[in-house]
C-alpha cells in the first residue's frame, strides 16, 4: 500500500478459490514453509460515477442505523472536497461504532449459542478486501506468546507489513466486531475443538491469540498431550483445543510430530479411531483437504495397519474423500446433539505454488509476492472443484446442521499473506536451497496475525449470528 496516499479505505474486489501441493511440498508445508516479500499495493480507487453510489450508501447506512465510514471507498485525491479522509474523527468513528445485529428469539430457538441473526441477503463470504490501518492488525505478533515459530513472519525477517492491514468487507452486510469477552463467556464450562491438519491448527492458534489478552497470565495455559494441543482459560473453566487428524480418519500420518511419509494411506471407515477423542466437545471446527492431494488416486486400506498382509486399493481421490465425509457425518449423527452443540467445517485453504497461474514468473511461486491477485475470476489449479462438489453432496444429507465456512474464495487472492521463507524450518537449508529461495518457500501456510484472524471473525459471526 503506497504510504503517499491519504485514504479512508481502499477496496478491490476479488472472489474465487485455490489449493494444492506436490508430495514434497505437502510434507514441507506440514512442517511449515510458504511465501511473501516486497510492498503491497492493492489499493484501487474507482472515481467517476461512484459519487452517487457513495451518497446512496450513506443514506442506506443512516436509514438502517449503521454508521460505517470504513465502507466509503475513496482516495482523498478524488473526494477531498466532500470528505476529509485523513480526519481522525472519520477513522475513529469506524472503530467506535461497529454495529452488531440485535438478538432475536427466533434464532436462539434454531441454533445453540446464537444471540442474533445475520442481516437479510447477507453472504459473509462474498465481498472485498479493504485497506484499514485503523483496526488492523487485530493484535501484534509480539503480543501473542502462543504463536508457533512457523507462523511468526515478522520475527523471521519479513521486511514488509502491508499484508497485515487488509480487512474483509462483505458486499451487503457488516461483520460483527470480534468480542473476546463474549467468546470466553460463551465457552464458560465448555470445550471448543479444531480437528484437522496444520491449517486448522493455524486457525486454532489465531483464535487463542484473539482471546488470550483479556485473561490474566496466571489464569491461562497451553500444553500438548499426544494429538491434543489445549489452551485453558482457568477462570472460565473453558478450553480451546486442537486435535491433529489430517484425514479425520486413521492414517499412517497420524503422529503429530512425525508424519512425513512417502505414501499416504488412510484406513477405510475408521472415523472412531480419532472420533472417540472428540466426544463431549461443545463446538467443533473440522477441516481436511490438502493431505488428500497426492494425485488422482489415493491409497485406502481395507483392514488394519496391524495386519500382516495389508489389502490396499488405489481409489479415485474424490471417492476416497467422499468416504471420509460419509464417516464424518455418521460420527456427527451419533455424537452431536443439535440442541446443544455446533459443528463447523472449513473449506480448502488456497495455496499459491505456481505464479504462472496469475500471470507471474513461470518458475515462481508466492516468494516475494506482496500484492493480491486482482483477477476476480482467478481459480488456482490446486483447488479441486470436484472436492467441493463432494462436500456439498455429502453435507446435504446431514440431519445435523453443519455450518460451512467457505474461506476459499475470499482467501484466493491473498498470495501476499503466506509465510514463504519467513518462518522456522525443521532442518537446515542445503546449498541449493539457500541459492534459490523459491525452492523452499511455504506457499500453503499463513503468517499470523493475518488472514486466519479473518477466518475467525467469520467463525465468530456464524456462531453468534447464524
Amino acid at each position: 500500500m503506497g504510504r503517499d496516499m491519504t485514504v479512508v479505505a481502499g477496496v478491490k474486489q476479488f472472489p474465487h478459490m485455490r489449493d494444492r501441493r506436490s508430495e514434497k511440498e505437502d510434507a514441507e508445508a506440514e512442517a511449515g514453509s510458504s511465501g511473501c516479500d516486497r510492498r503491497s499495493d492493492h489499493f484501487v480507487v474507482e472515481a467517476t460515477s461512484q459519487m452517487h453510489n457513495f451518497f446512496r450508501r450513506c443514506e442506506l447506512l443512516l436509514d438502517s442505523g449503521y454508521w460505517d465510514f470504513t465502507n466509503a471507498h475513496f482516495g482523498s485525491q478524488n473526494y477531498s472536497a466532500f470528505l476529509l479522509p485523513s480526519s481522525p474523527s472519520v477513522t475513529s468513528l469506524a472503530n467506535l461504532i461497529w454495529p452488531t445485529p440485535k438478538p432475536t428469539k427466533k434464532n436462539k430457538d434454531k441454533l445453540p449459542f446464537a444471540i442474533g441473526e445475520a442481516e437479510k441477503e447477507c453472504d459473509l463470504f462474498s465481498g472485498n478486501w479493504v485497506w484499514d490501518e485503523s483496526s488492523r492488525p487485530l493484535y501484534e505478533e509480539s503480543e501473542c506468546p502462543y504463536l508457533l515459530p512457523q507462523q511468526t513472519c515478522q520475527e523471521h525477517g519479513r521486511p514488509d507489513k502491508d499484508y497485515l492491514y487488509w480487512r474483509w468487507q462483505p458486499h451487503n452486510c457488516l461483520i460483527p466486531r470480534f468480542d473476546a469477552s463474549l467468546m470466553l463467556e460463551t465457552l464458560r464450562g465448555k470445550r471448543m475443538m479444531f480437528v484437522g491438519d496444520s491449517l486448522n491448527r493455524g486457525q486454532f492458534i489465531s483464535l487463542v491469540c484473539l482471546v488470550h489478552k483479556i485473561i490474566p497470565n496466571d489464569a491461562k495455559s497451553l500444553h500438548k498431550v499426544d494429538s491434543f494441543t489445549i489452551f485453558t482459560a482457568k477462570n472460565y473453566n473453558a478450553t480451546i483445543e486442537f486435535y491433529w487428524a489430517p484425514f479425520l480418519l486413521e492414517s499412517n500420518a497420524d503422529s503429530p510430530g512425525k508424519h512425513r511419509v512417502p505414501d499416504r494411506i488412510v484406513r477405510k471407515d475408521s472415523i472412531n479411531t480419532h472420533g472417540q477423542n472428540w466426544k463431549g466437545v461443545d463446538i467443533m471446527v473440522f477441516n481436511t483437504y490438502i493431505w488428500w492431494m497426492t494425485g488422482r488416486t489415493f491409497k485406502i486400506l481395507n483392514g488394519t495397519f496391524d495386519d500382516n498382509i495389508k489389502h490396499i486399493a488405489d481409489v479415485p481421490t474424490e471417492d476416497a474423500y467422499g468416504m471420509a465425509m460419509e464417516n464424518l457425518l455418521r460420527w456427527i449423527k451419533g455424537n452431536v446433539d443439535p440442541k446443544r452443540n455446533r459443528v463447523f467445517f472449513t473449506s480448502m485453504s488456497p495455496s499459491h505454488a505456481w505464479s504462472k497461474e496469475w500471470g507471474g514468473d513461470p518458475n515462481g511461486n508466492c516468494y516475494n509476492e506482496t500484492k493480491m491477485i486482482d483477477d476476480p475470476n482467478y481459480w488456482g489449479s490446486d483447488s479441486r472443484k470436484s472436492i467441493m462438489q463432494v462436500i456439498g453432496e455429502e453435507f446435504g444429507k446431514s440431519k445435523v446442521p453443519i455450518t460451512f465456512l467457505n474461506i476459499t474464495q475470499l482467501s484466493m487472492p491473498r498470495k501476499d499473506a503466506h509465510t514463504s521463507i519467513y518462518k522456522e524450518r525443521w532442518g537446515p537449508l542445503c546449498q541449493e536451497e539457500r541459492a534459490n529461495p523459491v525452492s523452499y518457500a511455504d506457499c500453503i501456510h499463513w503468517c499470523v496475525p493475518g488472514i486466519q484472524d479473518v477466518w475467525n471473525e467469520l467463525l465468530f459471526a456464524k456462531l453468534f449470528y447464524p
